[in-house]
């Protein structure tokens, strides 16, 4: 897993500091207002009610707060009921932070004059106590009582944010910026909410715009750089870092986008002076080291690797990234004590919110309880670790999984599955656990990984005999094909291949069987034009299908997808292409898996290249097929 996955692509939180932070409550144009008073000299204001209040408001904005509330209870002596100084005390008791206090205050305010500036006031301080109701309320008064006001929108959609309705938050910011299209806050908010929904194009314009407000601001063009990744415009994100780079040499996440940019186009050493800029202008920059720790490990210089991440932990304990990353090395390098204890914190920092009830692990007795196992990341994922059901359910609990679609019809048929759902979740349970933490739940090592194939349920026997229908006779060796995964995954670009470079087997004395579903359009324009391999992918509608499939072919040839995974647990005899870096659980330095044992894989040399890796796969596929004879009818 790339170690990126989860950064915030903007400041930690999406309430800005300089619209809630307390100190700025007392120092704003809308506040002077609120108070009823000018910015007029505070020596003219003599004693009366208007200048205690103006003197007041002076010394908050000057950080002198007992003389500040000096001025305001003299003024409410003269007059308890004025509107502007009840406010300012309110003000005061949040820089005191006495929020219960300020409440009162304020609302004393509101109740002599519902200015929409107290009200503005009043609704920040909810949020302060984590009342994001009550704060929802009183911004929506606020905007009806003043709905040209851009800034009043903009607090009603960090509102809306907290209570987790980023459609409706999203058309308050919208709104904000109508009424002012230079609000930068509204324009950064509206960039995070619809690149969180996945719309990266009309995020991309929000982020220019901030950049146009802000040139070189860290946050926007790191924002700016995630969108253009997730479009694939990696030459543009390179593009638009070199500028920042060359307007602002001092701009160290300029550098470090840089350096990530170049590493997603494969010139990783490119990419490491970069991350050195970064670190030289900001010494405590953790990203730019778990960045670099990241392009480290692809270059197999994992003890530099680990220093890198483990500066970073020591920087920011806890830090997500990082912890994974070490995990990530420790596993991939064989210790799977160390590896699991990252990739436990890790799981629950990113699963334990989804549901309330407890997470288990692998701790306690769960006899008699009803534990939900849920797939948390690919469907590979779901496969290679659903062998461990089993061994839940005879712990005594009653199991029920939910999946992706094309996996529910085949690990329904697991034993100790009671239930296979997709989506939503209805059925009451005791305890969660995301499928990927099944192995360190029961505190799996190299030695004890339970290796028995098949563990998945045979396919039925109607299907695989409409495949051997739809195939015919069996005369020459069959070799199924997979030559690229999921093109959303972060590392696709380093696992997949492409159906022109494995092409170069097929003079091959085979017959070769497209497995892969939804080829890309290069892809699909190759299979066009080619006689040479069997496409009947249009039936391939889940993996029972496939598995079907997989049972009429001598041997699967697949670079790392959810097929590779599947093929191994079927126990079918499976060539697996690896990149240099591969994911953890394919290991290093050997071309055997302990989680597969038909499994046999096919590495990435230092080049990086998988045309080398095609070639070995073509001699040996050639001497395979040369020995092959067909079975007796």
């Amino acid at each position: 897993m790339d170690r990126r996955e989860g950064r915030a692509a903007a400041p930690e939180s999406r309430t800005t500091p300089d619209s809630l932070s307390p100190n700025s409550l007392g120092a704003t144009p809308a506040v002077l207002g609120a108070a009823g008073l000018g910015a007029t000299d505070l020596g003219a204001a003599g004693l009366s009610l208007a200048g205690l209040s103006l003197a007041g408001l002076g010394h908050l904005r000057a950080e002198r707060y007992l003389e500040a509330q000096i001025c305001c209870q003299q003024a409410l002596a003269l007059d308890p009921g004025h509107a502007g100084t009840l406010h300012l005390m309110g003000l005061l008791s949040i820089q005191s932070q006495q929020y219960d206090h300020a409440v009162e205050w304020i609302a004393r305010a509101i109740r002599q004059d519902p200015k929409p500036e107290y009200l503005l006031s009043l609704g920040r301080t909810l949020q302060f106590q984590g009342r994001h109701e009550d704060a929802l309320k009183t911004f929506d008064k606020a905007v009806q009582l003043k709905p040209d006001d851009a800034e009043l929108w903009k607090n009603l959609g960090d509102a809306l944010v907290e209570l987790k309705r980023p459609q409706d938050a999203l058309l308050s910011f919208q709104q904000a910026l109508k009424l002012n299209p230079r609000h930068w806050n509204a324009a950064s908010q509206c960039g995070l909410l619809l690149g969180d929904a996945g719309r990266l194009e009309e995020a991309l314009a929000y982020f220019k715009l901030c950049l146009e407000l802000r040139p070189d601001d860290p946050a926007t063009l790191t924002s700016l750089t995630r969108c253009l990744i997730g479009l694939k415009k990696l030459e543009l994100a390179l593009t638009e870092n070199q500028r920042a780079y060359q307007r602002n040499p001092g701009n160290a996440a300029a550098c470090d986008n840089i350096g990530v940019v170049l590493d997603l186009l494969g010139r990783e050493e490119e990419a490491l002076p970069w991350f050195d800029r970064a670190l030289a202008l900001r010494p405590d920059f953790v990203d730019a080291l778990n960045d670099k720790g990241l392009v480290l490990g692809r270059l197999h210089r994992f003890e530099e690797s680990t220093a890198n991440y483990r500066q970073a932990e020591s920087l920011d304990p806890g830090n997500a990234a990082a912890t994974l990353g070490l995990s990530h090395l420790h596993l991939l390098r064989g210790d799977f004590e160390a590896g699991w204890v990252g990739y436990k914190a890790r799981l629950k920092m990113n699963c334990s919110a989804r549901v309330p009830q407890p997470m288990w692990l692998g701790e306690g007795n769960i006899e008699g309880k009803t534990i939900l196992i849920f797939g948390d990341e690919g469907l590979g994922d779901s496969i290679q670790f659903a062998r461990y059901i089993p061994a839940v359910a005879a712990r005594g609990a009653r199991v029920i999984l939910a999946v992706g679609k094309p996996a529910r019809a085949l690990l329904s048929g697991v034993p100790g599955v009671s239930q296979c759902l997709q989506g939503s979740v209805d059925e009451p349970f005791d305890l969660h656990c995301p499928i990927s933490g099944l192995a360190p739940a029961f505190g799996t090592r190299l030695e004890t990984i339970p290796s028995d194939v098949p563990y998945l349920p045979a396919p039925p026997h109607h299907l695989v005999q409409a495949w051997k229908d739809r195939l015919g006779p069996h005369k020459r060796l069959r070799v199924g094909l997979v030559w690229s995964g999921n093109p959303d995954h972060k590392n696709d670009h380093n696992r997949s291949s492409s159906l022109r470079a494995f092409s170069a087997m097929f003079d091959v004395d085979a017959t070769f069987i497209s497995l892969q579903t939804d080829p890309r359009p290069d892809d699909r324009a190759v299979l066009g034009e080619r006689s040479d391999i069997v496409d009947l992918t249009a039936h391939l509608t889940d993996f029972v299908e496939t598995s079907a499939l997989m049972s009429c072919l001598d041997l699967v040839i697949t670079v790392d997808t959810s097929v590779a995974h599947l093929a191994g647990a079927l126990g079918r005899p499976t060539w697996i292409l690896l990149p240099y870096l591969p994911d953890f659980r394919w290991l290093l330095d050997r071309d055997d898996s302990p989680w597969y044992p038909t499994v046999r894989l096919f590495r990435q040399g230092a080049s990086r290249n998988y045309a080398e890796v095609i070639d070995r796969v073509r001699s040996e596929l050639a001497a395979l097929a040369s020995g092959y004879r067909p079975a007796q009818a």
